[in-house]
């Protein structure tokens, strides 16, 4: 090892200097010091925050609690239900069995059986093939 030699440069790190509005903002100030005038120093609100502004927001609440209008998204209809469930019953199978059947999550036939899903059409159409039945439209 003593034949080795290293060729290590120290490494020096330096900190960015000031931008020159920084540079000038510091001269002033340092000058006013000196000079010995009055020096005013002002916080500005949301300084370095993504926030916006909080007027914009109270009138987009006030928006939503004008609005009386019930925004909700479609639910599985009761007869949709009640044929789901009929018809597995019919075929004695159980939620997880029909899952298995349709490849779907258990979860997901317990959801469209208690009506708190959103209807899929895909879904609807594995269950009426794995089920054997007309779960849409007329019978």
């Amino acid at each position: 090892m003593s034949g080795i030699s290293q060729d290590w440069e120290p490494v020096v790190i330096r900190k960015k200097a000031p931008t020159s509005a920084a540079r000038k903002d510091e001269k002033a100030v340092n000058a006013a010091r000196r000079s010995g005038a009055e020096i005013e120093t002002v916080k500005k609100s949301n300084a370095g925050s993504n926030r916006a502004a909080s007027s914009s927001t109270s009138l987009n609440t006030r928006k939503l609690d004008e609005d009386t209008e019930n925004l909700s998204h479609e639910k599985v209809p009761t007869e949709l239900k009640k044929a789901i469930m009929q018809a597995r019953q019919d075929k004695k199978l159980t939620q997880s069995q029909l899952a298995q059947l349709t490849n779907e999550k258990p979860q997901i036939i317990q959801e469209y059986e208690s009506g708190k899903t959103i209807p899929n059409q895909q879904i609807i159409s594995k269950l009426e093939r794995a089920l054997g039945a007309k779960l849409r439209g007329k019978k």
